[in-house]
């Protein structure tokens, strides 16, 4: 199923600050993001009703097997493209961002094709 960018960058941010802190609540997301809370409220909301996030009673949000099969994949592709970008000479800077704009639009047969061939 195909998601707006947006949603792959809210369940990317929500795994990559479960990882690192154990745990993630709207308040996290909208921080690493550099969001508004409203805008994070409100993509967590329509992300709920989708199915791909569920908030426990605490406010802490994880993501449903849906979600983190999407966050996987995204994490994946940024990880990899980042990595070939800066082993190309690109700063890793611009690595970062080149790789998050490529992630969302990069097909599933190139991103495979990029991968065999690195490895």
């Amino acid at each position: 199923m195909k998601i707006q960018e947006s949603a792959e960058n809210y369940l990317e941010a929500i795994l990559m600050i479960t990882n690192e802190k154990g745990s993630c609540r709207s308040i996290d997301v909208a921080q690493f993001l550099e969001f508004s809370k409203p805008s994070v409220s409100r993509a967590m909301g329509l992300l709920r009703e989708n199915g791909y996030v569920i908030m426990d009673e605490n406010g802490l949000l994880s993501l449903t097997e849906a979600g983190k099969e999407i966050a996987d994949r995204i994490l994946e592709r940024h990880e990899l493209l980042t990595k070939w970008l800066i082993r190309l000479g690109v700063s890793e800077e611009t690595a970062q961002a080149d790789a998050c704009r490529i992630e969302h639009v990069i097909s599933v047969e190139t991103f495979e094709k990029i991968k065999a061939h690195i490895k």
